[in-house]
C-alpha cells in the first residue's frame, strides 16, 4: 500500500483483514440474527426494543411485499422517512431482495425530490410524508408504517454479491445539483467491517443515534455498523441535548455519533460532563474545531474521535481508537483504504480501496472527471504531518485565489475561531477587481467584539495574503441537514 497507516488501527501483529469475507451486509446480518435471535438490535428512547429475529422477520415481510408489487433485483427504491425501526426494516428488506436503495432527505422540497426521482427512476417509494407522494407522479409508494404480511419465506433473499449495486447516495449538492453515487454491497460491507475493527465495535455496544438515516453518517456508519457488530442502537427522531443524554443514561449507552453542531450544543449544556459515561464519541460530516475538541475534553474527559468520509467512499480515515486523537486531524487511513495527497505531503486527497464507489448514476462524464489513474478525487485538500495524520484544510472548489496566492478557507476559519469571543466562522472569496478575490469572513459571536479586533487577531496568526479583508457579523451560518456550511448561501 502507498500509505500503511491503516495498520495503526489494529492490535500489533494483526494481519491485513479480509474486509469482504462476509459477502454482503445482508448475509452477515441474517447469519447473526439466526445465531443470536433474542439479542436486541434497535429501539427507541422509551425502550421499545426489536430483537434480531424480529428484524429478520420484519425485513423479510418488507421484501416480500415489494416483490409482490413487482420489484425485482436491480430496481431502485426511493426511501424518505424519519428515523424508526420501521424505516430500518424497509431498508434492510430492500437490500435483502437485491434492490438499490435511494435514500432521500426528508426536508427536500418538491423540486429536490423530483430531481432525484427523475434521475434514479425508482420503481417504488417508501415515505412517511404521504403529501410528498404527489411529487412522484405515477410511482407507487408505501407508507413506512404500512401493515406487513406474515412472511412466507417463498421469496429468495440475500443473494447479492460484493459487486452488485446496493445504494445510490445523492451528494449533498453544496455546489450544483446532487449526483447519485452508486455504492455496491462490497463498498458498504468493507467500510462497515473496517470501522468494526478500528473502533473495537462489539455486541456489547449500544449507540445513541440521533442522526438522520438518509445520509451516509447515520445509515452507512450508524445503522450498518451496529447491525454488523451485533450491537444495538437507540433511535432518536431528531437531535436534542437532553434527549441524547437521557437516552445514554437510561439505556447504558456506550457510543454516540454526531456532527460538530451537535457537539457544540452538548458542550454548551450544563450536562456536558455526562458524556464521560460513553466509551466512544465520534464526530464527522464537517470539521471539528480544535477549540471545541478541547472544550469537550475539559468538560467530560472525552477525546472525541474525528473521522473522514463522504457519500462516494463511505469512510476513509479515522483517528485511532487506541492511540493519539489529534485535534484538527481526521487521522489515518482505515483498514483497506489507500490514501495519497496529490502534491506529496499536501494537496487534494485521493483515495482507492474496496470502499470507493463505482461511479455516478447515469453520468459517465462526471464519473470520468472524478477519477485519476484509478484514484478517486475527493475534492478535499489535506496536509499530512510527519506522523502520517491528515488534516483537512479546504475544498478544491472553495479555494480562494487572491493576488495570485492560494488560500484555503479552513485555515482562516480556525484562526478566527481561536478568538474567545467567536462561536464559529465561515470564510469565502468575494470577487474583487484588483485582487481577483478577497478573503471574506462571516462570524457568529459568543459575546460582542468589533470587526477590527477580529482582524487584528488574525493579523497575529496569518500571513498578510491570508487575512480577511472583510468581516460580517451574522446570527447563524447557513447549513445543510448534516451541519455542513453552505458557502454558496453566505451573504452579508
Amino acid at each position: 500500500m502507498s500509505d500503511p497507516g491503516w495498520a495503526r488501527h489494529l492490535p500489533p501483529g494483526v494481519p491485513p483483514p479480509d474486509l469482504l469475507r462476509s459477502g454482503s451486509l445482508p448475509l452477515a446480518w441474517s447469519r447473526r440474527w439466526t445465531a443470536h435471535p433474542d439479542q436486541v438490535v434497535a429501539g427507541d428512547a422509551n425502550g421499545a426494543w426489536t430483537t434480531g429475529s424480529q428484524l429478520e422477520s420484519r425485513s423479510r415481510a418488507c421484501a416480500e411485499l415489494l416483490a409482490t408489487a413487482g420489484l425485482i433485483p436491480g430496481d431502485r427504491l426511493l426511501v424518505s422517512a424519519t428515523s424508526s425501526v420501521a424505516l430500518i426494516a424497509w431498508h434492510v428488506g430492500a437490500l435483502r431482495l437485491g434492490l438499490i436503495v435511494v435514500p432521500a432527505n426528508t426536508s427536500y422540497g418538491p423540486t429536490e425530490l423530483a430531481h432525484i426521482a427523475d434521475d434514479a427512476q425508482p420503481a417504488a417509494a417508501v415515505l412517511d410524508g404521504l403529501d410528498r407522494a404527489a411529487v412522484l407522479g405515477s410511482i407507487p409508494f408505501f407508507s413506512v408504517d404500512h401493515a406487513l404480511p406474515t412472511p412466507t419465506g417463498t421469496v429468495a433473499l440475500d443473494r447479492s454479491g460484493p459487486d452488485d449495486a446496493a445504494l445510490i447516495g445523492y451528494t449533498s449538492g453544496t455546489t450544483g445539483r446532487p449526483k447519485g453515487a452508486v455504492l455496491t454491497h462490497g463498498n458498504l460491507l468493507s467500510s462497515a467491517e473496517a470501522l468494526r475493527l478500528a473502533w473495537r465495535w462489539t455486541p456489547e455496544d449500544r449507540l445513541i443515534l440521533a442522526l438522520p438515516l438518509f445520509h451516509m453518517h447515520g445509515l452507512g456508519v450508524g445503522v450498518h455498523g451496529t447491525l454488523l457488530a451485533g450491537g444495538s442502537m437507540v433511535l432518536l427522531p431528531r437531535f436534542d441535548v437532553d434527549a441524547v443524554l437521557d437516552a445514554a443514561r437510561d439505556h447504558d449507552a456506550t457510543l454516540f455519533f454526531g456532527v460538530p453542531t451537535m457537539y457544540t450544543r452538548l458542550a454548551q449544556s450544563p450536562r456536558a460532563g455526562e458524556l464521560a459515561r460513553l466509551r466512544l464519541c465520534v464526530s464527522g460530516s464537517a470539521p471539528l474545531a480544535p477549540d471545541l475538541f478541547e472544550r469537550i475534553e475539559a468538560e467530560s474527559g472525552q477525546r472525541v474521535l474525528e473521522r473522514y468520509g463522504m457519500t462516494e467512499t463511505v469512510m476513509n480515515l479515522s483517528n485511532p481508537y487506541k492511540g493519539e486523537r489529534r485535534p484538527g486531524s481526521v487521522g489515518l487511513p482505515l483498514p483497506g483504504v489507500e490514501v495519497r495527497l496529490e502534491d506529496g505531503e499536501a494537496g487534494e486527497i485521493l483515495v482507492r480501496g474496496p470502499n470507493v464507489f463505482r461511479g455516478y448514476w447515469g453520468n459517465p462524464t462526471a464519473t470520468a472527471e472524478a477519477f485519476h489513474d484509478g484514484w478517486f478525487r475527493t475534492g478535499d485538500v489535506g496536509e499530512r504531518d510527519p506522523d502520517g495524520y491528515i488534516r483537512i484544510v479546504g475544498r478544491t472548489k472553495e479555494l480562494i485565489i487572491s493576488g495570485g496566492f492560494n488560500i484555503y478557507p479552513r485555515e482562516v476559519e480556525e484562526a478566527i475561531e481561536s478568538h474567545p469571543a467567536v462561536l464559529e466562522a465561515a470564510v469565502t472569496g468575494t470577487p474583487d477587481p484588483e485582487w481577483g478575490e478577497v478573503v471574506t469572513a462571516y462570524v457568529v459571536l459568543l459575546q460582542p467584539v468589533s470587526s477590527d479586533e477580529l482582524l487584528e487577531h488574525c493579523a497575529r496568526q496569518l500571513a498578510p495574503f491570508k487575512r480577511p479583508r472583510r468581516v460580517h457579523i451574522v446570527g447563524a451560518l447557513p447549513r445543510n441537514a448534516l451541519g455542513k456550511i453552505q458557502r454558496t448561501e453566505l451573504h452579508p
